[in-house]
């Protein structure tokens, strides 16, 4: 299975580089370890949440949120992939290409399920 989704936002008029960072203040906030890099395309956010829960699960995986589009049609999609030690020095175009969503078994959905879904649900309380 591969856990991914995708959320359009029409006439919005967000900038997308203050809605990236609105949403790492707010994953911050709930003690998620968040690295960021913007890209010509949009902004790509990781988001790993430290504890004992993710570390018997997986250790390197990481919820990845893509923000790409215009300030009145843009595209969010969170999904989980595999944390990448400095976002800021890798080849962010292979990220977005190979990485950002890979295949993940049940147990691990099951909990990817409840974390997504309250991102989720933040961010579109962000994006308004």
């Amino acid at each position: 299975m591969v856990s991914k989704r995708t959320m359009r936002y029409q006439n919005k008029n967000r900038n997308l580089n203050e809605l990236s960072q609105q949403i790492e203040q707010q994953l911050q906030s709930e003690r998620y370890k968040v690295q960021s890099k913007q890209l010509p395309t949009g902004n790509v956010i990781q988001a790993q949440k430290a504890g004992i829960l993710r570390d018997i699960i997986t250790a390197d995986r990481a919820f990845t949120i893509a923000l790409e589009g215009q300030p009145d049609d843009f595209t969010v999609t969170v999904g989980i992939g595999k944390f990448i030690q400095n976002i800021a020095v890798a080849a962010v175009e292979a990220i977005l290409l190979s990485e950002l969503f890979l295949v993940v078994d049940v147990p691990e959905m099951l909990w990817t399920e409840h974390v997504e879904k309250g991102i989720i649900k933040e961010i579109n309380t962000i994006v308004g």
